[in-house]
Order: structure tokens, then sequence, then C-alpha cells
């Protein structure tokens, strides 16, 4: 989005729904028409928009939504929205965005810049993972006793920002921690470790463009190509990458976990026992 849209001055808004998940802000069009965008940030799996006086577009895509940008022609300009199409921008410089979200799972807000860091939705965030106040030290100190899963704990977003259920199965196989694990049970060592494969793993799919599953696409309609260097996430059955096959393995394993699917390899990262019933 930022080569694309940064620097360019909204000359058209429209919005064709009354909201996402929550309604939109109040004469949002009317808002935005007329405004340069200066800039894009990110704060978890939040986007921020910063636009010309003082206003920042909090932006989150939610299950199902996406944003397309196009160039139409001087003919193509002001055409009736996509199907599920619920904010179009155009430009004076002649892109075309528009933020496509069928389950409308998402979310869009207008907030001043100075109100961000205090927004609800962001106030209460952890790191960065890419940052630098994120290593072993900050997971251990949030682990502490805790007799939480690790999965549950790295997909709390006060923990750690922005970590999703494909990227925190990778990284726990890397690592070689089960996902049931209790937080409170690893030891530094081992924080070290998964923090590392944490940036590793995010790093690789921000390089292959993110993953394509379902109906994700890219902003330029291309699709992402981290699913295919997924080691367990989705392979439920199939043999594991590090182990040498039956019968010393019988492949990768699914569970469910608060209602998620996690996927591991028992021989790579533990089995159940002594873990318990409840795998949440």
């Amino acid at each position: 989005m930022r080569v694309h849209l940064e620097g360019h001055t909204i000359s058209r808004a429209s919005t064709h729904h009354t909201g996402l998940r929550w309604p939109f802000p109040p004469g949002l069009a009317t808002v935005l028409q007329g405004r340069r965008i200066d800039g894009f940030s990110r704060r978890g799996k939040y986007i921020l928009i910063t636009l010309s006086g003082g206003l920042v577009v909090v932006l989150h895509l939610g299950m199902s939504g996406r944003v397309l940008l196009s160039c139409p022609t001087e003919a193509e300009r002001g055409r009736p929205p996509a199907r599920h199409e619920h904010l179009v921008i155009e430009t004076a410089q002649g892109a075309r965005c528009g933020l496509v979200d069928p389950r409308r799972f998402g979310m869009v807000d207008l907030v001043p810049v100075t109100a961000v860091e205090t927004h609800r939705l962001l106030s209460g965030m952890g790191p960065e993972p890419l940052g630098n106040r994120f290593d072993g030290a900050w997971l251990a100190a949030r682990a502490g006793r805790r007799r939480t899963s690790i999965k549950a704990l790295l997909l709390d977003q006060r923990v750690v920002a922005g970590l999703g259920n494909i990227y925190v199965s990778e990284a726990l196989f890397r690592a070689r921690i089960h996902p049931a694990q209790a937080a409170g049970d690893i030891n530094a060592e081992q924080y070290e470790k998964l923090a590392t494969e944490i940036r590793a793993v995010l790093e690789e799919a921000i390089a292959a463009g993110g993953s394509s599953l379902r109906d994700y696409v890219q902003p330029d309609g291309e699709l992402g190509y981290f699913q295919h260097a997924w080691r367990v996430y989705g392979r439920e059955g199939e043999g594991c990458p590090d182990c040498p096959g039956p019968p010393s393995c019988d492949g990768v394993v699914r569970i469910t976990q608060s209602g998620r699917s996690s996927f591991f390899c028992p021989r790579q990262q533990g089995v159940e026992k002594d873990l318990g019933k409840d795998l949440s």
C-alpha cells in the first residue's frame, strides 16, 4: 500500500455499507476527501494510515478482508463498487483502493494522531515481535508461573502484538515446544530460542508475501507464497520434515486449542503425556 498510495491526495471516497464489525465513523467519506496520505505504519494486526490534518485511519482486515489496488482509466473512475466492497478511495494521482470484506469482521476507525496510542484497541498491546522490546526474557517474564498453554500466551495480544495462529504453530515447531506445554514450565533458554524462531518465521513470511489461505491475496492481487513453506500447519497426517518417518514418527498431528487448530510433531515437540486433558 505504501508504494502505491503514499503521497497521494484522496480525490473521491465513498462508503457502501453502514460499517463492518462496527459502524463507520460518521461522515467518513467526506472527511477523507481532499486529504493527503502521508504514511503507513502498523500496530499488531492493525494498519495505520496517517493523513494530512492530523488524522489516522485505523484499519483491521478481520478474517476475510483485503485491500485491492488498481489504476483505472479515466472512464472507469467512479465505477460502482465490486461485490462486498464497502469502502472505496480514489486519488488524484490515478489510484483506486477498495476495501473488500465478505464476512464484515474487519473495522475502520478515524482518530486524531495524538489519540492513536490510547485507542481502545491498541493501548493494551504488547511489543512488536520484530521490534527491539521483544525477546526471550520478555516472554519468560510474561509467562512467570502461568499454567496457560504456550500457544495461548503467544496469541494473547497483550503479551506480543500481531502473532496469528499459523505463525505460532510454525515457530513452536522450530523451537521444539509442544503447543499445549504450560508457559510457566518453559525455561529461559527455550524462550530465547522461541523468540528467535518467531522472528525468523515472520521475516520469511514477509519476504514471501504472506500466506494465501482461502481468499487472501496481496493488495496488487498477487498471492502470498509462504504457505508453501509451512512445515506443520495444515499438514495433519503428512510426514514431519525433520523426522525420518515411520516407525519412529507417524507424522504431523492436529489438536484443537480454544477452538483453533494447532499442528505439531509429537516426536520433535514432545507428546501430550503429563500435559493434562485441558489443551487450551
